[in-house]
């Protein structure tokens, strides 16, 4: 993040006026509160059709403290090019991670969980830019994140070079507005207020002690400026998108008005805003009062219990014995002073956005009905929202006394749910979490966060029996807890490639999918290919190389050993190359899959310099010459950009004009055109040309994502074809397979040589 300035700072220019803020320090009325504005921006970034979340650009943004005012200022645009059209650009807005998309419409794995985020759509038609604006009141303190993204790729592979794509541009800006003096609202003192209108709202925040079970918030003795009833609304807590659980209550005329929030966030501010409904000259006074209910934690061993951490360092399987639990409160009578039972958990980093949790006494916990069990899940580190975390419950069946009892969990971020035995509902005041349950009949249970918001997470187990929680008084569970964060869940499968994302120094990881399967971790297999359609692919990329062999054949009859050894090799690695480049199971890899690569690109773009050389008839040992040097030359352009056009059309064009002019000179020396024969012209050369420019039209213009295995195939089909047609014959005074008479020098052949040698023309 940066704070700057520029010409989408004037834009904000009108909104600080219309502010009208005072200058002063303010008061504890609320007449004249400081207000400090601030703009941050980041670079813009060129947007991508969408066919993974690779595509989708993602801007990182942190909202400071007490901010009560977010503008963002979204500035698309595009390129005056002719091939510009009109384009829908879609942003998405989320609190705390980066935002869950799926603009394909496809499946996520199996128990993920999944809210839709909230986007918007800016429309490029006519104007060449687009510029909008979103605002949040009150918005969470914390990170927030932007993803913007064009419509769905079309598929159609395009060849860097060939065509000039239009350019989409996005930039996201931040306006805050912050309050420097918010008053603070002590638990158990009154404190006197008042709203000068109701254009200036009042704001004060309260501090959530760690342990709080709940709060209870009053509004009294509310009154305006002319004795009459006021009417004000109250809001507690912060917008986060997708969704907001803020609390409104409507207080009306001089009665009390209050609220309880259970399951508040531990060690955090919480902001109230309160702004009058009535008339707009009328000020109203009030007093607000905040309580809050302790919650006294009980814990089922001791954190500095080094020998169970040794015992855990050294057993962590499911399967491992549980260590004694000697320090367990089982006696019923002390878990009733508790309203809850704290089982302490080690984190540990393991690599980037990868973390596994582990429980000090082993991978099970005990869960009684008293009070719930509570383990906390570090993910504030903020380099953790950009994976998957995945809880993985399971119950030992034979440890529940009570048969038909019910094992009840919540995973929710930022509070834990402390009243599972009451509700069995997973929300808190904020947020709402995600249920999980465990029965004899269903033992194992699974959930999987993607994208977890950073902020401490909370698991809470508790024992839930159907016939009331008398007869649980004594009853025990063991659940077994299997936490980590991932990069991507199941490493995207046998069709997928986990890919670490980077955008200003934040990571966050996305999976790629290959033959046909999709979605978030590539188990949408709708539209997946079978493994027959494997299998016919990887041989139709792999055999149609075989075609190389006729075109080897021919040079090595026609004594161009250099272009047969050429073609080898194209042909070799050309090979292993699409048989390491497939997906799933058909796949084979005889060494890294970046060398292959190389080797394939190069091995094509050298088999066309060395051909067009070879048509040109230059001396032997000017063509040698410009064989090697033009490899080298290749081998170098192929390490700056692989893909480029030019490393292919390069060497083509300038092997064209040595050939065409080789060509005229043979021309003008011979008083007629070159080659003379009419039938290399008809049964040779044109079917030669036509199948090369066949093949560059099919490379160039036809290719996409699904035909690739066959027009990648008949590529391979027609440049070796084509190579067979355009190798010139051999010199008149060598016979066929006259080079293997040459590995023994015997003394006819030597004395042709020197006579040759010593010839006078």
């Amino acid at each position: 993040m940066a704070r700057g300035a520029g010409p989408a700072l004037r834009l904000l220019l009108p909104l600080l006026q219309l502010l009208a803020l005072p200058a002063g320090r303010g008061n504890r009325t609320g007449a004249g509160s400081l207000f400090v504005s601030e703009y941050f921006s980041q670079s813009a970034q060129r947007l991508s059709f969408y066919s993974w979340y690779g595509n989708a650009k993602v801007f990182h943004f942190h909202v400071p403290e007490d901010t009560v005012l977010l503008r963002w200022l979204l500035q698309a645009s595009r390129g005056k090019e002719p091939e510009c059209t009109s384009m829908e650009v879609t942003v998405h807005f989320r609190y705390g991670a980066p935002p869950v998309i799926n603009p394909l419409g496809t499946h996520f794995p199996a128990n993920a969980t999944v809210r839709p985020s909230y986007n918007i759509s800016i429309t490029l038609s006519s104007a060449v830019q687009n510029t909008t604006f979103v605002n949040i009141t009150t918005p969470a303190a914390g990170d927030w994140f932007i993803a913007a993204h064009l419509p769905e790729a079309a598929g159609r592979i395009e060849v860097k070079g060939f065509s000039t794509p239009c350019t989409y541009m996005f930039q996201a800006d931040m306006f805050v507005l912050r309050l420097t003096d918010m008053p603070v609202l002590e638990p158990g003192v009154a404190m006197p207020q008042t709203i000068v209108s109701p254009a200036k709202p009042l704001h004060v925040k309260v501090f959530v002690p760690k342990y709080t079970a709940r709060m209870w918030f009053e509004l009294r003795s509310c009154m305006t400026s002319e004795r009459r009833a006021c009417t004000v609304r109250v809001v507690l807590g912060s917008i986060t998108l997708p969704q907001s659980f803020q609390r409104i209550i409507t207080c009306t005329g001089n009665v009390n008005c209050s609220v309880s929030l259970d399951s508040l966030p531990w060690e955090k501010w919480v902001q109230i805003m309160v702004e009058s409904l009535g008339t707009a000259n009328a000020s109203v006074s009030l007093e607000m009062l905040a309580s809050f209910t302790d919650c006294r934690p009980g814990s089922t061993s001791s954190f500095l219990n080094f020998s169970s951490l040794n015992q855990s360092q050294a057993g962590s399987g499911p399967g491992s014995p549980t260590p004694s639990t000697g320090m367990a409160l089982r006696n019923t009578s002390d878990q009733r002073s508790f309203c809850l039972q704290n089982q302490p958990v080690v984190r540990e980093d393991l690599d980037v956005v990868s973390v596994r949790y582990r429980l000090l006494n082993g991978p099970s916990v005990a869960v009684y009905s008293i009070s719930p069990t509570l383990l906390l899940l570090n993910l504030n580190s903020g380099m953790d929202s950009g994976g998957s975390l995945v809880v993985n419950l399971l119950l030992n069946k034979t440890s529940l006394s009570q048969a038909n009892a019910t094992v009840v969990a919540c995973v929710s971020a930022a509070s834990p749910v402390l009243s599972l035995n009451t509700t069995q509902n997973c929300s808190t005041a904020f947020f709402q979490g995600y249920p999980l349950s465990l029965s004899t009949s269903s033992a194992e249970a699974m959930l999987i966060v993607l994208y977890p918001q950073t902020d401490d997470w909370f698991l809470s187990l508790q024992l839930i029996c159907p016939k009331g929680q008398s007869e649980c008084n004594t009853a025990e569970a063991k659940v077994t807890v299997i936490a980590y964060l991932t990069p991507c869940f199941n490493d995207c499968g046998p069709y997928g490639q986990c890919s670490l994302l980077r955008r200003h120094g934040y990571l966050y990881a996305g999976c790629s999918c290959k033959a046909g399967w999709s979605g978030w971790s590539c188990t949408d297999d709708t539209k997946a290919q079978s493994v027959g359609a494997q299998n016919l692919a990887t041989l139709l990329l792999t055999l149609s190389n075989l075609m190389f062999l006729p075109a080897i054949a021919v040079a090595v009859y026609r004594y161009y050993l250099v272009e047969a050894s050429v073609y080898t090799y194209t042909m070799f690695f050309s090979t292993f190359y699409h048989a390491c480049d497939q997906p799933g199971i058909a796949v084979m890899c005889i060494m890294d899959y970046d060398t292959l690569q190389y080797c394939d690109f190069l091995g094509s773009v050298v088999s066309i310099w060395v051909t067009i050389l070879c048509m040109s008839r230059v001396k032997k040992i000017l063509k040698y010459v410009l064989f090697v040097l033009g490899s080298l030359l290749i081998a170098m352009s192929l390490q700056l950009d692989r893909r480029g056009v030019w490393n292919m059309m390069g060497p083509c064009l300038f092997a064209l004009i040595i050939m065409i002019s080789a060509w005229v000179y043979h021309g003008v020396k011979r008083r007629h055109c070159y080659p003379s024969s009419w039938k290399r012209w008809v049964f040779y050369l044109l079917p030669g040309i036509t199948l090369a420019f066949i093949a560059i039209s099919v490379y160039a213009f036809m290719e996409t994502n699904e035909n690739y295995y066959y027009t990648h195939s008949i590529w391979h089909v027609l440049v070796a074809g084509s190579v067979a047609f355009l190798l010139p014959p051999r010199d008149k005074h060598k016979k066929p397979w006259a080079w293997s008479q040459k590995l023994t020098c015997r003394y006819q052949i030597c004395q042709n040589d020197r006579e040759e040698l010593y010839a006078v023309t």
